[in-house]
């Protein structure tokens, strides 16, 4: 049986290298979440919807061929690629109307419903 000091050292040492891998973890995920961020900001992404739109572009001209590429290299066929006629910034401005037109009625909304719920709750104590 090995002395007392000895298992309370190893426990300590086990704790050590687990927070540091869970560190190292964190450091690299942390890490590649950035780096994503910047080749999106870098590429136009995150700016407006007319950049998105011509980076939505130029991947689509560049990733068929780079694709192409990867799975003759390791020996898959894909089925060709579809062809979209989407247009990132219409839809972009269609869903920010929709929200926008929500959020405009939503305190008559709010007022309509409690209005139902308390008129709900009159009835069911009557």
């Amino acid at each position: 049986m090995p002395p007392k000091g000895a298992c309370l050292l190893r426990e300590r040492f086990q704790i050590w290298t687990h927070s540091l891998l869970e560190g190292r973890r964190f450091v690299i995920k942390g890490s590649l979440a950035g780096a994503a961020v910047y080749v999106a900001y870098d590429q136009g992404l995150l700016g407006s919807g007319t950049q998105g739109a011509e980076a939505l572009k130029k991947a689509q001209t560049a990733l068929p061929p780079a694709i192409q590429e990867w799975t003759s290299y390791i020996g898959w066929e894909l089925p060709p690629t579809p062809k979209f006629d989407f247009s990132p910034s219409d839809s972009w401005n269609k869903g920010v109307q929709t929200v926008m037109s929500a959020l405009s009625v939503a305190p008559t909304r709010a007022c309509e419903y409690t209005v139902e719920g308390w008129k709900y709750v009159k009835d069911l104590v009557k």
